[in-house]
């Protein structure tokens, strides 16, 4: 490697050094503010901050980076009406009666969530396959089928951790990754950002921008990828509204700015992002700028997959539980999810789990707006505008379950 490919490596390895660092041993990090901002903030940067380049560059070319704004300006608005949710719906639901209409239509939006947690577990574990396994020497027959084998080997110790009472355990020792994965994180865009700065002047056009209203399938197939803003709907009995309200915004804030910078910093590269294959394609983009950078996107995909899954799985177990009145354990209610995900593991590949779980959001995000748009009508909270609003969200969420596309 030359000189300059080995300053970036050590700039990059610096950097996810300190800010790992800090994340581990700031105090700051120990505050109940920052403990509600990193929730939603390392689902939302999770998978998708790793698959969101690749996918782009395939469909939209140059125009990458708009598409991307574009994606992050609907899950700002899907979060918006989530955070109204958060006071009027919350507020409604500590007064109604069991067989109030909208405590049942809250309780139906639980169940779409526990299914689309359900199908995101298969998701996350999709991608952690296919991060580890694209390394190693895989023969092509039998990469599938390894992946899959990988998946439900996982999800069984998931079930048996979950009857032993284990699974606890394994969730917070993958919240205690998140600092990790942020510091990986902050590695990518430092060598990146490096890249740039040594070949200033040399850099590759970027590819012709594409644009076309069979592009916006595909853009709302990709609604996963920026989805985990809505944890703080459910962090109620952790955390007051105001707080919960305020460090979602900022958790939406800060990985807008994460997304739209790593994007930009990858310009020179979307002509190779679009020919990469399967949802592993950063890893072959990490190679053009130096090769031990594989390094930082293995941690970060093992990190934030492994982390995401546990909690995902967690929770649509727990809802399933709380849905059925406690009549089935959460180990139980965890196994019934747990059996959904193996089914959508075998059932899919890589690429379709993506929009599969894009849509399952979607739906729930649909529902959020048909609730807010229920509780504003019955309690007379907000204004006209804000019921427009609801509805027009609403609208872009249903079509985004109904035509999100694979990003092939």
């Amino acid at each position: 490697m030359t000189g300059a490919a080995w300053l970036i490596i050590a700039a990059a390895f610096a950097a996810a050094a300190a800010v790992t660092a800090f994340l581990t041993f700031n105090s700051f990090t120990r505050t109940e503010a920052w403990r509600a901002t990193v929730t939603p903030l390392a689902s939302i940067i999770g998978s998708g901050f790793l698959i969101c380049g690749p996918f782009l560059a395939r469909e939209f070319g140059g125009a990458a980076l708009v598409a991307m704004a574009g994606l992050l300006v609907l899950a700002y608005a899907v979060g918006a009406v989530v955070r109204f949710n958060i006071v009027h719906v919350e507020n409604h639901a500590a007064t109604a009666r069991f067989h109030d209409p909208i405590a049942w239509f809250a309780r139906a939006t639980q169940a779409v969530l526990a299914i689309a947690y359900a199908i995101s577990v298969a998701y996350y574990l999709k991608l952690l396959a296919e991060f580890t396994l694209k390394p190693l020497p895989v023969p092509v027959r039998w990469h599938a089928l390894t992946a899959k084998g990988m998946i439900t080997a996982i999800i069984l110790i998931f079930v048996a951790l979950a009857f032993s009472g284990g699974l606890r355990r394994v969730e917070h020792l993958a919240h205690g990754s998140v600092s990790l994965k942020i510091g990986a994180i902050a590695g990518l865009l430092t060598g990146l950002a490096g890249w740039w700065l040594i070949h200033v002047g040399h850099t590759p056009p970027a590819p012709a921008a594409r644009l076309s209203t069979k592009s916006i399938p595909t853009l709302l197939g990709l609604l996963i990828t920026v989805q985990g803003f809505e944890t703080s709907r459910y962090l109620g009995l952790a955390y007051p509204q105001a707080l919960r309200i305020r460090t979602m915004r900022h958790a939406q804030w800060i990985s807008s700015v994460i997304y739209l910078v790593f994007l930009a910093l990858l310009t020179p590269f979307l002509g190779r992002a679009a020919a990469t294959q399967g949802v592993a394609g950063i890893l072959d983009i990490m190679a053009l700028v130096a090769a031990p950078m594989i390094a930082l996107v293995l941690v970060a995909a093992v990190a934030s997959q492994l982390s995401a899954a546990v909690a995902d799985s967690i929770g649509s177990g727990g809802l399933i539980s709380e849905l059925s009145r406690r009549r089935f354990s959460v180990p139980v209610a965890f196994t019934f999810a747990a059996a959904l995900a193996t089914a959508v593991v075998w059932l899919t590949d890589p690429v379709q789990v993506v929009a599969l779980s894009s849509r399952a959001f979607a739906v729930f995000y649909a529902c959020q707006c048909g609730l807010a748009l229920l509780v504003s009508v019955r309690t007379g909270a907000g204004s006209r505008l804000h019921r427009l609003g609801f509805v027009a969200v609403g609208v872009v969420c249903v079509a985004a379950a109904l035509t999100g596309a694979p990003a092939a």
